[in-house]
């Protein structure tokens, strides 16, 4: 019997050219983890919604090579990891995207030529949502069930969340202190910005342990920062803030824009670390990088760092390998279809979906 693992990498996707601005942006709100409505007012409202916005994203990605990098990003997080895990029995590591290409289908059919016993589902997105995690795990499981892997009776595995994973902790440790080695001045005028994609207030309302976990990892990256270069975690001024706000509905606050403002007006330097954001994108290549540091000079901030995301950081892809090696030799497959629990989940968050 062949002793094969398949991990497949989960992430939002982009489009990989102007024209595909659209049509990514339809598949997007179409999604129901993005808009409850049911079909066919959903299909209808994404189609809105997709012509409304195309031209203004499309300046966004304009300003970034005409296209998102986050697919090239996430293969080469990809080539590092089955590479990571090499020394061990035989990994193969594919790519699938929720809005644009590799679309689950096609990633599953390469898996189909590649027979595995077991299959680890593993997104990129540290801390569970619904409207991330979730949504990649019911798109695979659609087209799974359609397969001959389901036929085959092929294990899957699912990761729900690595939001305190220790390595990954650590990967943020050393790009926050890489990044701040060159600043000159007294820790006293930086306010430590710890900005991720923002959610409709209501999902969180409704059990959605995102806020919770993303709470949880800046705690543990401040401490972990802390402790080992000697500084008192009393001293560090830090903030989480969420950004990217779509719609009208009230969505997690304070907001990146707010806490912007609010270092300005406290006269602080800043530096933004994207922590729900493991490649680098439009969020944070305009968003943060172009946008945001636009309105910190005009508000006169003196210093505005941007800490860069992890991409295929050395911590960060071991922290991946260790979490597929650990899975690959748990026994316990609970849960199999509940695309909004698993073990790592019920352990370690209060809220119940």
């Amino acid at each position: 019997m062949s002793n094969k693992t398949a991990v497949i990498l989960f992430n939002l996707g982009g489009p990989d050219k102007i024209s595909s601005v659209k049509p990514f942006l339809f598949n997007l709100f179409n999604d129901k983890a993005i808009i409850s409505a049911p079909q066919p007012f959903r299909f209808f409202i994404a189609k809105l919604i997709s012509g409304l916005r195309e031209k203004k994203a499309q300046k966004i990605y304009s300003q970034i090579s005409n296209k998102s990098p986050i697919v090239e990003i996430t293969n080469s997080q990809a080539r590092d990891l089955e590479k990571e895990l090499s020394f061990c029995k035989e990994f193969k590591v594919f790519v699938a995207m929720r809005y644009w290409h590799p679309f689950v289908q096609e990633t599953i059919k390469s898996i189909e030529e590649f027979a595995p016993n077991q299959i680890i589902l593993l997104p990129l997105y540290p801390q569970y949502s619904t409207a991330t995690t979730a949504s990649s795990f019911d798109d695979f499981y659609k087209y799974f069930l359609k397969s001959t892997l389901y036929k085959k009776n092929v294990i899957v595995k699912k990761i729900c969340c690595y939001f305190d994973n220790d390595d990954f902790i650590e990967s943020h440790c050393e790009l926050i202190k890489n990044s701040l080695n060159n600043y000159k001045e007294n820790f006293a005028n930086l306010r430590i910005l710890f900005s991720a994609h923002g959610l409709p207030q209501k999902l969180i309302d409704q059990g959605d342990p995102y806020v919770y976990q993303i709470e949880n990892t800046t705690k543990k990256i401040m401490s972990r920062f802390c402790e080992k270069n000697n500084y008192d975690e009393k001293e560090i001024d830090f903030r989480i803030c969420y950004q990217s706000k779509v719609g009208p509905l009230k969505w997690t606050s304070p907001s990146l824009d707010y806490e912007v403002t609010r270092a300005a007006l406290d006269d602080k330097n800043i530096a933004v670390i994207p922590i729900a954001f493991v490649s680098e994108h439009s969020e944070t290549l305009v968003e943060l990088d172009i946008e945001y540091k636009q309105k910190a000079q005009q508000l006169g901030i003196k210093k505005y760092i941007r800490i860069p995301a992890l991409n295929i950081n050395s911590y960060f892809i071991k922290s991946l390998a260790n979490i597929c090696l650990e899975a690959s030799k748990e026994n316990n497959i609970s849960d199999f279809f509940n695309t909004r629990k698993c073990p790592q989940y019920c352990k370690k968050c209060p809220n119940k979906l």
